[in-house]
Formats: structure tokens, C-alpha cells, sequence
């Protein structure tokens, strides 16, 4: 198993949306960045777990954990000219977007960003590198075991 950190803006989309959706899943479309749309279609497989980040807001942090339930296909906004995420360089037959879909495990407290920053065991999350703007990034086991055991307590209804 694999895990990821997934940013998404709470004003877009947030954890409490994923609560409310059909089955908490929803395919996570959007993604115009080849590296984190590379990690999708390439990297990610079915049962990996990911956290939540809420990015872009007033406290941008760790909001929940999600499992990859569907792996990657293209992004079907990529071809409908009214969505703010057409590519008209996209085909059918050679498209250049993917995504992926998750599965709410759970909602936890909000871990912020600051609390993380504060971390020397985190110090080479790839989230808190200089300069990251990446909306999709690897995690170690070992970042992920410290922000679970340590920061989170491990959450109420997570079973990993």
C-alpha cells in the first residue's frame, strides 16, 4: 500500500461534501498538473489511503483520510467545453487528464499545517518542501504511521 496527500479547496470541495456525497466517493477531477496527474494514473492503486488536505483557507490542514476506490481514468471534464476544466488539446482518443476516485475512511480533526510545520519528525514531507504547490503528493509510511499515532491519535473508526 501506498500514501498520498490530496489538497483540495474547501470552497470547491471539501471533506463535509465527500460526507454528504452519493456512498461518501466522488471522482477526484480537476487535476491540471502533469506530475500530480501522473501520481494518479501511474502511482496509485486500488486500497491506497490518502489524507484530505484542505489548501487555500483560512487554516489549510488534514481533514480526513481517504482510500482509492476506482483507479485511474480520464478526466471527463477535459472534454466539455463550459466546465473551467476543458482542455481543448485533449481527445478521446489521447487524452492528457486522469483521475482517480476516493472513498471517505474518515473525518478527523483538522492536523494544520502549522502543527506539521512543527514536527522535526515530518521535516522531509513533501508537503512542507519550499516552494511545493503540488496538489497531489507522495507520503512515507513512516510520516504517515507519526501524523496518525502522534497527531491524530489514531482516529475514531480508522482501522489501518
Amino acid at each position: 500500500m501506498r500514501y498520498w496527500l490530496m489538497k483540495s479547496e474547501p470552497d470547491e470541495f471539501s471533506i463535509d461534501d465527500l460526507a454528504r456525497a452519493p456512498q461518501h466517493t466522488t471522482a477526484w477531477f480537476g487535476v491540471r498538473n502533469y506530475q500530480a496527474r501522473n501520481f494518479m494514473r501511474d502511482g496509485m492503486r486500488l486500497g491506497d489511503q490518502a489524507f484530505f488536505y484542505h489548501s487555500s483557507c483560512t487554516v489549510p490542514g488534514i481533514a480526513g483520510i481517504v482510500e482509492i476506490v476506482k483507479s485511474a481514468y480520464p478526466d471527463a471534464t477535459q472534454f466539455d467545453p463550459d466546465s473551467k476544466y476543458f482542455d481543448p488539446e485533449a481527445t478521446h482518443n489521447q487524452p492528457r487528464w486522469f483521475n482517480v476516485e476516493v472513498k471517505l475512511v474518515t473525518k478527523t480533526r483538522l492536523v494544520a499545517l502549522a502543527e506539521l510545520r512543527a514536527q522535526r519528525q515530518l521535516s522531509g514531507m513533501r508537503l512542507l518542501a519550499r516552494g511545493n504547490r503540488l496538489s497531489i503528493t507522495s507520503v512515507t509510511a513512516a510520516e504517515w504511521r507519526f501524523i496518525l499515532r502522534y497527531l491524530m491519535k489514531k482516529p475514531k473508526g480508522y482501522f489501518n
